[in-house]
């Protein structure tokens, strides 16, 4: 496993053109209109969802949403605007530093957590044109010393303070979620309660050809769900419906929730994870966050009891979350490959 140099490398001399390694000639167009209004994914109120007037009416929402298309966008969710702000603020920050500085984070060989680019699995691997920093920060044992707790203290303070409002927002989605698949919700809580949690924040540097990158290729997440925060107002961020590529404008303080592949598991299929991928532009930095949260490391992952019968039966082999972790980052992010592996096949029988 090796990682590329940073894109911060490149900017001592000014790009007029791509280098080779960040080109890509397998990039689907994005929707085009011919007339036609662009799809716009469904907004989920989270008041709505716990009141109990209206709670009937939006915890079915919920469930039709994540069935048909694994996203939406989460409004009054609760979690403080002056602690995503200051996190905000500190990101940008953080990102900011001289490259040198930033390096103390750099991935490590054979790691996947840190400061660096794509995750390379081979020599002719194409890079995506982003810099990213990934770490696990739940359960805490898991920390590695030389990534969270080394972080600028303003920036770690901020963190910290996100990582316990976004904790609890979390549970509760995974809860009403199971409410809504008839699953029990201390089988909800056991699978995911003090779970395996990370976060990835990215940088997408504004590039000389936009149209000839991609700021993150096409993929799944392979979390049970993601959080997602845009952190300085610049458009990038697309999903897949239908075959179609379709721009998302995240609406100003909320998050982006996305249904993983273990969610897909889990359900048994009933709901579904959501192919999305990142452009940039030619003049704009963009800036993100994204948490995921997924069970806990020694947790066996494969469809609850509750979504599984004589006529509907596994789709999905079961998994140790430990091994899953693995699996998955020895590969390249490749759409929804990894989740078709994890699917049981089944001989059609013909009489």
């Amino acid at each position: 496993m090796k990682t590329s140099i940073t894109l911060k490398e490149l900017d001592n001399e000014p790009l007029l053109v791509v280098p080779q390694r960040y080109k890509r000639d397998d990039q689907e167009p994005s929707f085009f209109s011919d007339g036609n209004p662009m799809p716009v994914i469904p907004t989920v109120d989270m008041e709505s969802l716990t009141l109990k007037e209206t709670k009937a009416f939006d915890l079915q929402k919920l469930h039709s949403t994540c069935k048909t298309w694994g996203i939406f966008q989460l409004v009054n969710h609760g979690v403080s605007s002056s602690v995503m702000e200051k996190l905000k603020y500190e990101i940008e920050e953080f990102y900011k530093l001289p490259l040198e500085e930033k390096m103390r984070y750099e991935l490590r060989p054979g790691d996947f957590e840190g400061y660096g680019q794509t995750i390379l699995h081979s020599d002719d691997q194409k890079v995506d044109w982003a810099d990213r920093f990934y770490m696990v920060f739940n359960p805490i044992h898991r920390r590695k010393p030389h990534l969270l707790p080394k972080l600028p203290s303003l920036l770690r303070e901020s963190m910290e303070t996100y990582f316990k409002e976004i904790q609890k927002l979390a549970m509760v989605l995974f809860n009403l979620m199971g409410e809504a698949l008839g699953v029990d919700n201390k089988e909800m809580e056991d699978m995911f309660e003090d779970g395996m949690q990370s976060v990835r924040m990215t940088y997408y540097p504004p590039c000389p050809q936009p149209e000839l990158v991609m700021g993150i290729s096409p993929h799944s997440d392979a979390t049970g769900i993601t959080i997602l925060s845009q952190v300085n107002g610049v458009e990038g961020f697309q999903v897949k419906k239908d075959g179609v590529w379709i721009p998302v404008n995240i609406l100003p303080n909320a998050f982006v929730v996305i249904v993983g592949d273990i969610l897909e598991i889990l359900s048994n299929g009933t709901y579904k994870s959501v192919e999305h991928r990142a452009t940039v532009n030619s003049s704009k930095e963009r800036i993100s966050i994204a948490i995921f949260f997924n069970p806990k490391f020694e947790a066996e992952i494969g469809p609850f009891t509750c979504t599984t019968t004589q006529e509907s039966p596994p789709l999905f082999r079961r998994l140790r979350m430990e091994q899953y972790v693995k699996t998955f980052f020895s590969r390249k992010l490749d759409g929804k490959s990894f989740l078709k592996e994890m699917k049981i096949e089944r001989d059609t029988l013909t009489d």
